[in-house]
């Protein structure tokens, strides 16, 4: 095919921009073109031969690079082909999960930008990836270990859900809710699987005409159903995921207006902010919360519009939470608080973005009335303001504030900007406050882009930057780290933006200018010199250590560097000129100490150099040359970090000095000149640019406008990066240095090596630096390792060959390879210092480090690349103008990004598979060589080069398994402890370090595992020594960890038969007895880990396990326990299913539309006791239903159930079973393994810790689901001896056996079940009698188990049994209780399906609600709760046939009648059992229970019961104290927990009158207790029902009477409160500050007092102390700021300071609040007064001088 005819027409899906700017980018282009040919060739091939592994696995990794190294640069068509096999790969039904997992990842790249595939491209089937979900999200088998997932695969698998929905097909939106809507049973845990389906497939981007059969099929359904949920449960954080997803992608297509109140007060609820005093959090509400990210996307998504409605909610939202984000104020509310804050503007800009500067594709646009104005923006700005510069000077963190706030200055730069700037100027004068300091200017930094950027939304921002640089410099302060390290940021990120330019020439615009700038840079640079002088080496730290840095010194070092290199990238010439001057001159003319300040001085000259080399290399270069003629200095060395072609003029000097200081002794020199030598190399030979100013063009045009250069955006097609490219004259300067250099030091070690030439250590050392030297510095130009490579390392029918890939070198072929030399010379060496001095670890060190540069470095080293993209994205963030994308990087980040583009090209080529070599297995030999050897420092870098490598070369690691496991083998005797652990050391590391490829390759699992076992018979294996002990735990648990599911079915027949080996080998090395423990424990472990859901174990394999349930140790029993489970999962047979029609059964037709609950066609699915199976026939004509949640929503499409017609074979005869069965048979027939069985699970194992045991109870599950009841008889005697024993560990182990056998006994016929139940029966009432606090949670747990998903109908018998007299009153309360919550436990797991047997319950406990003893009443609250579940109020739903809340509040309240009259209700009864009736004291008893009833079901419930709680509030207000008493009593402290409780409960428009004319009810009550706890409770329903209140604007008006009504209370304590409230209610805006509330109040304060001095009129004071109380709450309502109105409401306070008591004191503590609240800012707050006002403040609030 002819390339170049094919480019012509090819027009790529996305390239990647930065690869065109490369010097060498058109060789690129044909690169990637053969590239991708060769990549879909042999996918193709390897698709075709069904080779899935290596062959896909190869190829398809080979694709992932490729788009990390050209993008999509392939046609349309490619695109969809490759995701539509890729998405047929994923899918395929037995993938193991890895490769499934690593496809995935694949695909999520395909499928990333989405724009570029639209609908019609392309169309995926969702039934296939849901299967997938579902196979492994709700895997049958994963508990049971048959199989394996790894742990990020959920992830993975959301992520790719998330990538895919885009294109399912129309059609699919109706098929799944027909698949989910069945599941959708409120009460069922199976509901968060139905709603977390929906929010994870359901299609929402659509075009407007598919409408109808997406969204619109669900969305009120939904909706209503979310609108009236209360209580949070666990599945309504998906439902709000869903619609926030529907919002965002449906902007403008969605009417979301009506309910826009709720979902505000939602969002409100949801971040469980503290009000009141006490308030009780329901714990379901904070571990339910929603997703901050999700409530942000929907609340940007309701912004905008025709009135903007969403906006006045937000703006009320923010006001309301304002306070909570003022510094002082903490709690573990903060975080969330802190997100919101964070996202939402970051969440409005892409919005923006998306509205006003995508670029067009097929997804549907906002519609233009739906779109944000700038009016939106600036209202939505000024909403969150206030917020932001709160959170600014938080404790935590300020980044999230200065995130927030770099947002809002790009959506309207006029409005934050400057707020901001007044804070920064205030802070740069304080002294005393430096954390201020940090915080703006992290704020600044975000806002430079906005500030300077040239579009004239706010154009006198220019006028503050040198302001700015000028206020910053104090921050370069040496004692204050992290003060120096933001100014350091802060100064960099302005001279990016803007260029340093002398105006002079322009002196009609800007005279000061060219001062200012010239003022700045001195003035800048002396501070940095300052600096320097400040940190010597001496004065840091102790002689005694090393020349190393600290951390801390390093950070300062590359703030400094980058600082200076910046400012003076960015001058003009002139300038820099100047600048130049003052640093060469301050550098040399003093002395430094070499280690941190000559560092420093060095750094300041390197960026100097940089920046223009030909200046400054003219008056370095020269000046270093004499000096080192006579003593050599630290400064040159980075001198030569620049252009090489500038330094070719100095080549002559270059080369001399060089050929001197490399061979001197001193070895601080002989580094310094390595490192120079490293240095000028790379200058010469890397390909790298030479240009990174903010604008093009350079500025040294200046006409008679330069501000338009400032910020300004640079333009990819137009940039003209300049490259440095080794030219001709470099290259052979390069070889003409390598040739005098590098030639003579290979030719010493050769001669050390073979004796003629020996040297000494030092000696040795310093060859090999210069060695190592040269190869960093030319490694560009040296063509990599070449030779043969290693052939039949795996055996494969494709091509698995590299792809050579262009980096920019042509190599040429007739200059000696250094590479190969140094590589020769190398080994020689390595050979002889292990043969004669294997001590001489230095020089090792170093061979270490050169090895692994010769495989891997050609110019760039991984880390320090990972580092520098690091650092540019950092810079990134804080730059870019994420509003408009396209045309606003700067210059400077263009081309970072393409330098880091050229090396990611470099480096991809050397990690990314690259072929085994014959000359790579002979250094690999030799890093393992070192990897055993005798010093753990040399073993330990050698491994990690050693594991690097086995990583990089493809399938290098099938070539040292063999070579590592040698050395572990018993037969291998002359093994040293070192070789031992070195060897181990090297298996761990590849078990962390290799991409799992290695672990997952049977032959190679095979060898490593058995080896590793059988190296417990080595005689060189010690448990003595710990630290192999801990090596081997650390292999193990790695092992275990990261193992998951290995395929069989890549190429059965060969696999299998590795399976079963492997298998058989861990057998063998268990039948040594030998062993020592530690081992046999590692190969059951093991053993364990081969279970299969696909393959079942050899025979042997299950006898081990079946004998090890018994064996000695503790964890080997353990594991033989779930592998048993495991094992009879696998051998367990198909039950049949037939398929039935409901209405078939019922008779009854399901009408059309919902109809949700009890109703005539589901109501056989209801336990009945008049129609039990109690006999034969009865139980085979009955349809058992075994899954709760079917048909309460609606019934399946195709209802599969078990079929009861077909004859259970009651027992497999022997002769039938298989090898394994028969195993397992025999061993449990057997009594005395019986009894060793039931006395080794009847042990305790820690004491007080046990509990029900799920892994035994699924074991035993499994026997009597396999077997039938063939070991009954055996098991009889022990569990009626276990029953009795009233033992904790026996008990738990009859529980485990008891839940085991109902659970088993799922498919048993008649006969058998009835016989099974006669001897169950007396045995649990046997064992309920002997119930302890130790064991009364495990039988709740066994019989919560036994009913979960069964029929309740097919367990009549123990549901009959446990409702017999629950209350028996023998034996203890305890007992009472205990029983109560076993049966509890067995009726919550059937829902719906019992209501028979809740009404029987109820009427059973409604005579003894009167209960005496606590803990029995808690127990029947909680039972009450689960009664009543099943009666909500949700859409479609009928009402239930389950008892009503309504008619048992009717029968209470009846019995509480003799309370109703009493103002206040005091407890009088006390626990003792008097048997006192009067009607007064049964009351106040049945009040206790109801009150626990209410507790508990305030969070659990679905939907709260709203009129029947009011009728039963005033009762509670009654009991309600205000200060809790020294004397604890219980029934008080239930009532005001119920109260805070019902307080927060969600309420809708139709609740509030009610609620409201219970309240006003109560505050007209004769207890002044009660009238308190009416402004409590007020507060906290206000606030968590703020907007739904806000929108019926009448009951605000009545709230705020009410509120007035008790400001005029006369009992003091209740005004008190009120004014608290008035105060709270104003901060909130739930009602505004208008002048009618002022004059009111004020009228008020100015009522007369008579004068008479004798007896004051005590209505009178009343209202005057009302007065004045309003006052205050309205000063005490605005915390943190000074509004207009508050200097005149505190002149009217201070008037009050004489009145008597109790006025005196609400007026002085208010002033004191005052105070104290606006103390921190008070200079700003003081302009708002006038200078009488402030005269008559500063009176009240500094305490007069005691001399004066």
């Amino acid at each position: 095919m002819t390339v170049g005819r094919d480019m012509a027409e090819f027009i790529p899906q996305k390239k990647i921009v930065y690869n065109g700017l490369l010097p060498y980018s058109d060789r690129l282009d044909r690169e990637a073109t053969e590239l991708l040919a060769e990549i879909k060739a042999n996918l193709c091939r390897a698709v075709l031969l069904r080779e899935l592994w290596p062959g896909v696995a190869f190829w398809s990794r080979k694709l992932f690079s490729f788009l990390k190294l050209y993008g999509r640069r392939f046609s349309k068509d490619d695109h969809i082909l490759f995701i539509k096999l890729l998405y047929e790969l994923v899918t395929l039904p037995n993938l193991e999960p890895h490769m499934m997992q690593s496809y995935a990842r694949l695909l999520i790249q395909l499928l990333k930008k989405k724009e570029l595939l639209s609908r019609d491209d392309l169309q995926l089937p969702w039934r296939p990836l849901y299967d997938l979900y579902e196979r492994v999200f709700y895997s049958k088998t994963e508990h049971l270990g048959l199989i394996w997932f790894p742990n990020s695969v959920d992830h993975i698998l959301k992520a790719l859900i998330k990538s895919c929905r885009l294109y399912f097909p129309a059609s699919s939106t109706k098929e799944m809710l027909d698949e989910w809507r069945p599941l959708l049973c409120v009460f069922d845990v199976v509901m968060q699987k139905a709603i977390s389906n929906m929010e994870l497939f359901l299609p929402t981007i659509m075009p407007p005409e598919e409408h109808s059969q997406g969204f619109q099929l669900w969305f009120d359904e939904l909706m209503n159903l979310w609108m009236s949920l209360q209580n949070q449960p666990s599945w309504e954080g998906h439902l709000v995921n869903l619609f926030a997803r529907l919002a965002n992608d449906n902007i403008g297509y969605v009417d979301w207006t009506p309910y826009i109140p709720t979902i505000f007060t939602r969002i409100l609820r949801s971040l469980n902010l503290p009000v009141g005093v006490s308030q009780m959090v329901s714990p379901r509400y904070l571990t339910n919360s929603y997703d901050i990210g999700y409530i942000v996307l929907w609340v940007t998504a309701l912004l905008g519009g025709p009135g903007n409605p969403a906006q006045k909610e937000l703006t009320c939202l923010f006001n309301s939470i304002a306070s909570f984000y003022h510094p002082s104020n903490h709690g573990r509310w903060q975080s969330r608080l802190m997100r919101l804050l964070q996202r939402l503007p970051a969440s409005v800009v892409r919005r923006v973005h998306r509205e006003r500067h995508a670029s067009p594709c097929w997804i549907t646009l906002v519609p233009e009335h739906q779109q944000l104005t700038d009016a939106d923006l600036q209202e939505f700005t000024r909403s969150l303001t206030g917020a932001a510069l709160l959170a600014m000077f938080s404790k935590t963190d300020s980044t999230d504030a200065a995130y927030a706030l770099q947002n809002l200055a790009l959506l309207t730069p006029e409005l934050v900007i400057p707020p901001v700037l007044e804070k920064t100027y205030a802070a740069m004068e304080t002294l005393t406050e430096p954390h201020t300091l940090t915080a703006t200017l992290s704020c600044m930094i975000g806002m430079a882009r906005s500030l300077v950027s040239p579009n004239n939304r706010y154009p006198e921002g220019r006028a503050h930057v040198l302001p700015l640089l000028m206020g910053s410099l104090p921050g370069v302060d040496p004692n204050d780290f992290s003060k120096c390290m933001i100014t350091f940021q802060f100064i960099t990120t302005f001279t990016t933006l803007v260029p340093l330019v002398d105006c002079s020439s322009a002196p009609s615009q800007r005279n000061d200018l060219t001062e200012c700038v010239l003022v700045y840079l001195c003035v800048s640079l002396c501070r940095c010199f300052a600096l320097i002088d400040s940190s010597t080496l001496e004065q840091t730290r102790d002689e005694m250590e090393t020349d190393t840095q600290t951390h801390l010194e390093s950070l300062v070092e590359l703030g400094l560097s980058s600082t200076v290199s910046t400012i003076l990238t960015q001058c003009s010439l002139e300038i820099y000129k100047v600048a130049l001057q003052k640093v060469f001159n301050f550098a040399t003319s003093n002395i430094f100490e070499t280690c941190v300040s000559g560092r420093l001085v060095a750094d300041m000259c390197r960026a100097a150099a940089k920046c223009h080399p030909s200046e400054s290399l003219r008056l370095f270069v020269p000046h270093c040359c004499s000096v080192i003629s006579h003593i050599t200095d630290s400064q040159y060395h980075c001198v030569t970090r620049v252009d090489g072609k500038q330094m070719l003029k100095y080549q002559g000097d270059l080369e001399r000095i060089l050929r001197v200081c490399v061979r001197l002794r001193c070895k601080r020199v002989y580094t310094l000149a390595c490192s120079l030598l490293e240095h000028t190399l790379r200058s010469f030979s890397l390909i790298y640019p030479t240009e990174y100013r903010s604008t093009s063009g350079g500025f040294w045009l200046v006409g008679s406008d330069f501000i338009p250069d400032w910020g300004r955006p640079g333009d990819v097609a137009a940039l003209g990066v300049c490259w440095h490219v080794p030219g001709p004259e470099e290259e052979s300067f390069v070889f003409h240095l390598l040739s005098h250099l590098l030639h003579p030091e290979l030719q010493r070690i050769k001669g050390h090596v073979s004796g003629e030439q020996p040297m000494s250590r030092e000696e040795l050392l310093q060859s090999l630096a210069i060695v190592q030297h040269c190869l960093l510095g030319a490694g560009n130009l040296l063509p990599p390792l070449d030779g043969p490579h290693v052939s039949d390392l795996v055996s494969s029918m494709v091509n698995l060959g590299e792809v050579k890939l262009y980096i920019g070198v042509d190599y040429d072929a007739s200059r000696e390879n250094y590479r190969e030399s140094i590589c020769q010379t190398m080994r020689l060496l390595l050979h002889h210092i292990l043969e004669h001095s294997e001590d001489d670890t230095k020089s090792l060190f170093v061979i270490i480090k050169i090895i692994s540069d010769l495989m891997f470095f050609r110019g760039t080293h991984k880390k320090e690349f990972d580092s520098r993209w690091k650092s540019f994205t950092l810079v990134k963030k804080s730059m870019e103008n994420r509003v408009s994308w396209k045309s606003t990087q700067t210059c400077w980040l263009f081309v970072s990004m393409s330098h880091l583009q050229g090396d990611l090209n470099t480096l991809k080529m050397v990690v990314e598979g690259s072929e085994y070599k014959v000359v790579h297995r002979d250094l690999l030999c030799d890093l393992l060589l070192l990897s055993t050897s005798t010093y753990s420092q040399v073993r330990s870098r050698a491994q990690n080069v050693l594991i690097a490598a086995l990583g990089t070369y493809s399938f290098s690691y099938r070539d040292l398994i063999p070579r590592i496991l040698q050395l572990l083998s018993p037969q291998h005797t002359s093994v040293t402890q070192q070789q031992f652990k070195g060897a181990l050391y090297c298996l761990l590391g590849m078990y962390s370090g290799i991409p799992m490829a290695s672990a997952r390759d049977w032959e190679w699992v095979g060898q490593v595992w058995p080896a590793l076992v059988r190296c417990g018979l080595s005689p060189t294996m010690s448990l003595e020594k710990p630290s192999i002990g801990r090596l081997l735990d650390d292999i193990t648990d790695r092992i275990v960890r990261q193992h998951d599911t290995i395929g069989i079915n890549f190429t059965v027949s060969k696999v299998i038969i590795n399976h079963q080996n492997l298998v058989n080998d861990l057998l063998d090395c268990l039948e040594d007895r030998d062993l020592p423990w530690k081992f046999e424990h590692m190969a059951t472990d093991w053993l364990s880990l081969l279970l299969r859901e696909d393959h079942p174990l050899p025979p042997d394999a299950v006898l081990y396990f079946t004998q090890s349930l018994v064996h000695d140790s503790i964890s080997i029993r353990k594991v033989a326990i779930s592998a048993m489970a495991g094992i009879l999962k696998q051998l367990k047979r198909p039950s049949k299913k037939v398929a039935v029609k409901p209405s078939d059964i019922s008779g009854i037709e399901e009408p059309d539309g919902l109809c949700v609950g009890d109703r005539e066609g589901n109501r056989w699915l209801q336990y009945d006791s008049n129609n039990l199976p109690l006999t034969q026939e009865k139980w085979d004509s009955q349809c058992f239903v075994e899954k709760t949640h079917w048909g309460y929503y609606s019934w399946p499409r195709e209802m599969m159930i078990y079929a009861s017609s077909e004859k259970p074979k009651d027992d497999l005869p022997y002769e039938e079973m298989s090898e394994g069965e028969k195993i397992i048979f025999e061993y449990f027939s057997d009594p005395e393994f019986i009894d060793q069985l039931i006395e080794f699970l009847s042990l305790e194992d820690r004491k007080g810790k046990d509990s029900f045991n799920p892994r035994r109870f699924l074991l035993f599950k499994g026997l009597f689901r396999n077997y039938g009841d063939a070991f009954l008889p055996l098991l009889r005697p022990h569990l009626e001896q276990l029953a009795s024993d009233p033992h904790e560990s026996s008990q738990r182990c009859v529980c485990e056996i008891t839940a085991g056998l109902i659970r088993g006994s799922k498919h048993w016929s008649f006969s058998k079940v009835e016989k099974l139940w006669q001897l169950l029966c007396p045995l649990i009432k046997t064992a309920l009698t002997n119930i302890t606090v130790e064991t009364y949670t495990d039988w709740g747990t066994c019989i919560a188990t036994a009913c979960e998903g069964r029929d309740p109908r097919k367990l009549h018998w123990l549901f009959e049994l446990l409702m017999e007299s629950p209350l028996s009153g023998e034996g203890s309360s305890f007992r009472d209780a205990s029983l109560l919550y076993v049966l509890q436990g067995g009726l919550a797991q059937q829902q719906w399906r019992v209501s028979e047997l809740l009404h029987r319950l109820l009427a059973y406990l409604e005579p003894k609600l009167t209960q005496v003893y606590k803990n029995v009443r808690e127990r029947i609250g909680s039972v009450l709760t689960y009664i009543f579940m099943i009666d909500v109020a949700l859409p479609h739903t009928r009402p239930t046939t389950s008892p009503h809340v309504a008619e048992f509040v009717t029968r209470v309240l009846e019995r509480l009648k003799p309370l109703t009259s009493e103002p206040e209700i005091h407890n009088h009864v006390h626990e003792e059992n008097t048997q006192e009736t009067d009607e007064r004291t049964q009351a106040v008893k049945l009040l206790k229970t109801v009150l626990k009833w209410l507790m508990t079901s305030a969070g659990r419930t679905f939907t709260t019961p709203v009129q029947q709680q009011l009728q039963l509030l005033p009762l509670l207000f009654k009991i309600a104290p205000v200060e809790i008493d020294e004397s604890y009593d219980e029934m008080k402290q239930d009532a005001r927990t119920c109260l805070s409780l019902m307080s927060q409960g969600l309420l809708y428009p139709e609740h509030i009158p009610l609620v409201l004319a219970a309240l006003e009810e109560m505050a007209g009550s004769r207890s002044w207790h009660a009238r308190f706890s009416v402004l409590t409770y007020l507060q906290i329903m206000v606030f968590y029902n703020l907007f739904t209140l806000l929108s019926v604007p009448a009951e605000v008006l009545r709230i705020r009477k009410l509120v007035m009504q008790l400001l005029l209370d006369e009992q003091l304590e209740v005004r008190d409160m009120a004014c608290t409230t008035l105060s709270g209610l104003l901060q909130c805006q739930f009602f505004p500050l208008d002048s009618s509330l002022q004059t009111q109040l004020q009228t008020l304060s100015q009522t007369c007092l008579p004068k008479a001095r004798g007896e004051l009129a005590s209505t009178d004071l009343v209202r005057r102390h009302a007065g004045v109380l309003g006052l205050s709450a309205c000063i005490l309502s605005s915390p943190y700021d000074v509004p207009d109105w508050m200097p005149q409401i505190l002149m009217d306070l201070s008037s009050h300071l004489n009145d008597p008591q109790p006025i005196e004191m609400t007026v002085k503590k208010t002033l004191s609040e005052f105070r104290r609240t606006h103390h921190d800012n008070w200079q700003e707050h003081r302009q708002c007064f006038t200078d009488d006002q402030l005269l008559v403040l500063t009176d009240l609030l500094v305490s007069p001088c005691y001399y004066a």
